[in-house]
């Protein structure tokens, strides 16, 4: 693998621009004070309570996700790039859900194989056909991007149905400013904080046009079992919204209300953190107890905007990620701005022939996998755990992708023995409002605390940083 690029300190050596006065600072801060606030961070989010559930752990349910002090640094020009990129992305996701749903044209160029689409088991046949509000699918977008070099960010994969995480973006800002007040000082750093505000003004454009000219949006949890049920709380909170659960919910004459103690009342838009097969019983899995009773009758009828919308995980898919520059160009007659990683689809013969050859190289991924689950790093895994991952391979090619092991990029961390580089990505948060896109400047950087690590997922024992944009 190749010698990882250190975004602190370059390529030469040289420390670099964003990060100089970052530099200067921690030269003159003693180490017990870095240790003494790393400590007081590690207290304020513990009586905050910012936890999340890891399933199947059972003698550590609940747990705080570990929060590095020293930020992450992108200059200005760096962001600018990467948010005209992630636009792009965003608006090609969109009309490309549109399109499988309705005519299909990229599926008559043979720009993309059917049976990618129509055999997908998170394609819904339901949404043939259906027109959603203002053709927004993807309300919120999670893009996962990493850096190898100075000038290029890849895309490792998108998120499109319930992303996670901005929680923890907006935390570890509130944390770092208490904390570090003469560091912010020393800096211009774009706000994160109109995020919520900026997603209720999304959520509220995409309302029906048979809305009120003040929507009603209510956040819809699967409830306190949850593994982001912090996040789902915190979030109501912050947008001024209800929380409720399927329970509070109840559809007549195809549109949704919400129970409350002063009788029903009018929702318009659901910010849904409950995947489509539980959100109605009538239409998906029937022993749901997590959905509303006609949730989809409604949604057809262009009663209720659902964000995200129903059927979206097609664009989560692994397999059609490694299509997403051709669906750049196909649609918006552009060159992608970001790049994809490249990609083998072991469904194809030629692929998983390389692959199976190549194992011990390679990162090997679920189509439909997350939270780092059911994956392999070729380099870091042992002879019988490639072995048993060639036999799964040849039993359900089409179900794993494969990427070459990318030298992430690595930021100054805090360790028992003192600053060390580790590995980071970043997922940024983009907004598809009815007649434009944004993105917060900055989103939530991920950190791999074990030395040598590529694994950032707070699943499997990643950490988080704050994300700093400079006002150039």
């Amino acid at each position: 693998m190749a010698v990882a690029f250190d975004e602190m300190n370059g390529g030469n050596g040289d420390i670099r621009q964003a990060y100089q006065e970052l530099s200067r600072w921690l030269s003159e801060t003693p180490p017990d004070a870095l240790e003494y606030r790393r400590h007081e961070a590690e207290l304020l989010f513990r009586r905050i309570g910012i936890t999340f559930a890891v399933y199947g752990d059972a003698a550590a349910q609940e747990r705080l996700i570990p929060f590095d002090v020293i930020p992450r640094i992108l200059s200005g020009k760096e962001w600018a790039r990467l948010e005209t990129g992630l636009k792009q992305r965003v608006r090609a996701l969109n009309l490309f859900l549109r399109d499988i749903y309705h005519e299909r044209d990229i599926l008559r160029a043979g720009r993309i194989p059917e049976d990618l689409i129509f055999q997908n088991p998170v394609f819904r046949p339901e949404m043939n056909q259906l027109d959603v509000p203002h053709n927004v699918y993807v309300h919120i977008a999670g893009i996962d991007v990493v850096r190898i070099d100075a000038d290029d960010f890849y895309v490792l994969e998108d998120n499109a149905r319930t992303p996670s995480g901005v929680s923890y973006m907006l935390e570890n800002r509130e944390i770092m400013m208490r904390l570090f007040p003469d560091l912010f000082a020393r800096h211009r750093i774009a706000p994160v904080e109109d995020y919520p505000d900026a997603l209720l003004s999304a959520l509220r454009s995409v309302a029906p046009n048979s809305a009120s000219t003040e929507p009603t949006v209510a956040l819809l949890t699967p409830g306190i079992y949850n593994s982001a049920y912090f996040e789902h709380s915190f979030l109501a909170d912050k947008l001024g919204v209800e929380l409720v659960e399927g329970r509070d919910l109840v559809v007549r004459n195809d549109e949704v209300f919400m129970r409350t103690t002063e009788g029903l009342k009018r929702v318009d838009v659901i910010y849904r953190r409950v995947d489509d097969d539980f959100i109605d019983p009538l239409t998906f899995r029937p022993d749901s107890a997590l959905g509303v009773p006609g949730l989809m009758s409604a949604y057809m009828a262009g009663k209720v905007t659902l964000a995200n919308a129903v059927g979206t995980g097609i664009a989560d898919d692994k397999a059609v990620y490694s299509y997403m520059p051709d669906i750049v160009r196909f649609y918006l007659d552009e060159e992608p701005i970001l790049k994809n990683v490249p990609t083998w689809r072991c469904r194809e013969p030629a692929d998983l022939a390389y692959v199976l050859d190549h194992l011990d190289e390679l990162v090997v991924k679920e189509v439909h996998g997350s939270g780092g689950y059911g994956m392999l790093i070729g380099p870091a895994s042992s002879k019988a755990t490639i072995e048993a991952f060639r036999d799964k391979l040849k039993r359900e090619p089409d179900g794993f992708i494969a990427q070459p092991t990318l030298a992430l990029s690595t930021c100054p961390t805090c360790t028992a023995s003192g600053l060390a580089p580790r590995h980071v990505d970043l997922r940024p948060f983009v907004l598809s409002g009815r007649d434009d896109i944004t993105v917060v400047p900055g989103g939530l950087t991920r950190v791999a605390l074990q030395e040598g690590s590529l694994v950032v997922n707070s699943s499997q024992g990643g950490g988080t940083k704050d994300t700093w944009i400079l006002d150039d």
